[in-house]
């Protein structure tokens, strides 16, 4: 079973930061998934929330931000002291940290609450740039833009997101034209999660952070874990 990153090293860093994301590059794990958004002024950076209030000593939402105003806050402090002076990572920075390793990069497009238009485009031309396009996943919980992901890009590979129980989600999978499904943990355990391993698609499980749980997801033939706690789940998994 395959282990991602999530959001970096988030369980040991600040998460989507830079220093998350160079601890992450540091693993024999197998990849690291990360969130983006759009800025005001249209540049992609790195963050989960809609909003910087979690993760900064900033206040207000990404898309009514310029990427400078951004920058001016600290993403770092909110976790630990140590970490003071972080900033927001624009996608070009994050990629930058991973174009000469191995690792798998997931990219979630947090486009299921506010419409950033044209996200998808931006995002695939910045993979083009990094000749990144066989090393990607795209995944979404907006399954209207993970379509048009896969129109606009056929070979790269794409993933929906979902957290409730559903009914044969792998024939769901395949009208969206998705390639894998990333599941919320428990849903995994269902009855569906054996019918997505049994139909031969991927299936990867969020987010997994006690060593139990990892086990029972192994054990059921899941493909992959994101965890806050890369480190641990990989010397776990191959003690």
């Amino acid at each position: 079973m395959k282990i991602y990153a999530h959001r970096g090293c988030s369980g040991t860093y600040p998460e989507n930061t830079i220093v998350a994301f160079k601890a992450a590059a540091q693993l024999p794990i197998h990849g690291v998934e990360f969130d983006v958004h759009l800025t005001k002024d249209g540049e992609l950076v790195v963050i989960h929330d809609e909003s910087i209030n979690r993760t900064s000593n900033g206040q207000g939402f990404v898309k009514d931000l310029t990427l400078k105003e951004l920058k001016a806050y600290d993403y770092g402090k909110w976790f630990s002291p140590n970490f003071k002076g972080e900033t927001i990572p624009t996608l070009r920075e994050a990629l930058y940290v991973y174009k000469d390793t191995h690792h798998h990069i997931n990219i979630e497009l947090k486009s299921d609450i506010f419409p950033y238009e044209g996200m998808e485009q931006k995002v695939l031309e910045m993979l083009k740039v990094y000749r990144l396009e066989d090393r990607v996943v795209i995944s979404s919980f907006n399954h209207e833009m993970i379509q048009h992901v896969k129109k606009l890009a056929p070979h790269i590979e794409t993933a929906i997101l979902f957290m409730e129980v559903m009914i044969a989600p792998h024939e769901y999978a395949k009208m969206v034209s998705a390639d894998a499904l990333h599941a919320f943990f428990p849903t995994a355990l269902r009855k569906m999660g054996k019918e997505i391993i049994e139909s031969g698609s991927q299936l990867r499980v969020f987010t997994v952070n006690e060593k139990p749980y990892a086990d029972m997801l192994q054990v059921a033939g899941v493909h992959a874990i994101f965890t806050d706690f890369p480190e641990k789940m990989y010397n776990h998994l191959n003690k």
